[in-house]
């Protein structure tokens, strides 16, 4: 299954027969007593950072790291047939949440909380929106290792300013938008549709808004009929209301978003507004840049729903990417060490910094003001910092196949060929 909701760091794999490059050599596989491998995706920016610190590392200790990159695409599988084999990693990348919490639940995974606690200036360097997503009852597993990327909405200012109008702040708002924008024949919503990831990002607000942070914390956690909340119900109907109101054009359905299709459309002005994570500014600057240039590039938190029961301060999608420590590792204390004197070291978080990422790092305000997208990277921080709760993005969670599952049935949903109701008694089917 590809990684949806895209890192824009993270770059395509060259060659689908070749799954792993080690990055250091060494060992001739997991569990020498010497080595402990760390496994990561291919990311030709985090990467070297990677490998500088695990280099600085080695330099002190009698105990080596060695970095085995895997590409994006089949690294989700490699790591669930390994963890529990004699080929395992001893330090492992994942996306929080259900993702870690299927090794967590076969006792595959080191339990941090007691080293965290012994190193508290460490363990509270971190976002608690972000940390807490790598922590399962009570107890931690894992700490973040890079940029975090809440999804919000991007708009085109100069076509704002011609309507008259100004970012919302409700949902009821953005609903009188789609009116204001279809009166100057401009399409309100560009939705890349083709790419069913885009539609989870509008489901995943509105569940998150309407009914609270609980209510896919029950879906990622397999309650018995957690699909089955009246908040996925009108999150799915408010969705459908959308389609019906044209507020993605007539369509949507067609827009990819691979090869610049949606960013074009809002740069020409064409469309006013994008539901996208933080790669929307990389891709802007790489395919629209005179646009980029122009500083019409604007971003909006997703607003209130006036009736909902969610917090209007969470943030939905891939809070970032964390390392954790398998349970039988020769060596949980060294690999403890590396993560505690790297993770959030100056060294680390600036490279970060310098790569166009927004470490969840306490503090780093006046880093990011001196950076290079420094006005969005800044208002992105202190939107993750001011958030109560960040939901993980869905199809990153969940199960694979209920993930591949549910994003199917949303393109269902979106083009009429799905009842809300039908697609909840398929998905309580599947899990």
């Amino acid at each position: 299954m590809r990684q949806h909701f895209p890192q824009h760091r993270v770059v395509a794999a060259a060659s689908a027969g070749a799954l792993l490059m080690a990055t250091a050599c060494g060992q001739s596989g997991p569990g020498a007593d010497d080595t402990l491998q760390v496994w990561a995706v291919e990311d030709e920016v985090l990467n070297p950072l990677l490998e500088e610190s695990i280099a600085d590392f080695n330099a002190g200790s009698d105990v080596e790291l060695e970095l085995v990159t895997i590409q994006n695409d089949p690294y989700k599988e490699r790591l669930q047939v390994a963890m529990g084999s004699p080929e395992r990693p001893d330090i492992f990348f994942n996306w929080g949440g259900g993702n870690l919490g299927q090794y967590v639940d076969a006792g595959q995974v080191y339990d941090m909380t007691a080293d965290l606690d012994d190193n508290p200036e460490f363990r509270d360097a971190f976002l608690p929106s972000v940390l807490e997503v790598a922590e399962l009852d009570g107890s931690v597993y894992g700490v973040p290792m890079q940029g975090t990327q809440p999804v919000s909405f991007f708009y085109n200012q100069e076509v704002f300013d011609e309507a008259g109008a100004e970012p919302p702040e409700t949902y009821a708002e953005l609903l009188d938008l789609v009116e204001v924008f279809q009166g100057e024949e401009v399409t309100p919503v560009v939705l890349p549709g083709a790419a069913s990831w885009t539609l989870l990002m509008w489901v995943s607000y509105l569940v998150d808004r309407v009914g609270g942070a609980e209510v896919y914390a029950d879906i990622s956690r397999g309650a018995d009929g957690a699909w089955d909340d009246p908040a996925v119900i009108e999150a799915l109907e408010r969705s459908q209301d959308l389609v019906d109101e044209g507020a993605f054009g007539s369509d949507f359905a067609a827009v990819d978003w691979d090869g610049g299709q949606a960013t074009t459309l809002l740069a020409e002005g064409e469309a006013a507004m994008i539901l996208m994570g933080p790669w929307m500014v990389q891709d802007v600057e790489a395919n629209a840049p005179e646009f980029y240039e122009s500083g019409d590039l604007g971003w909006f938190a997703f607003p209130e729903v006036e009736s909902g029961q969610g917090d209007p301060s969470a943030v939905v999608g891939p809070p970032t990417n964390y390392f954790s420590v398998h349970a039988e590792t020769d060596h949980p204390e060294v690999a403890m060490d590396w993560l505690i004197d790297s993770m959030a070291s100056d060294e680390y978080v600036q490279g970060l910094i310098d790569s166009g990422a927004v470490p969840p790092i306490e503090g780093i305000e006046d880093d990011l003001a001196d950076s290079e997208r420094a006005e969005f990277t800044t208002w992105l921080y202190d939107l993750t910092e001011e958030s109560e709760h960040f939901t993980p993005a869905w199809d990153q969670d969940l199960d694979p196949s209920e993930a591949e599952t549910m994003l199917t049935n949303f393109s269902l949903v979106f083009e009429g060929d799905m009842t809300p109701e039908e697609f909840v008694a398929d998905m309580d089917d599947e899990s």
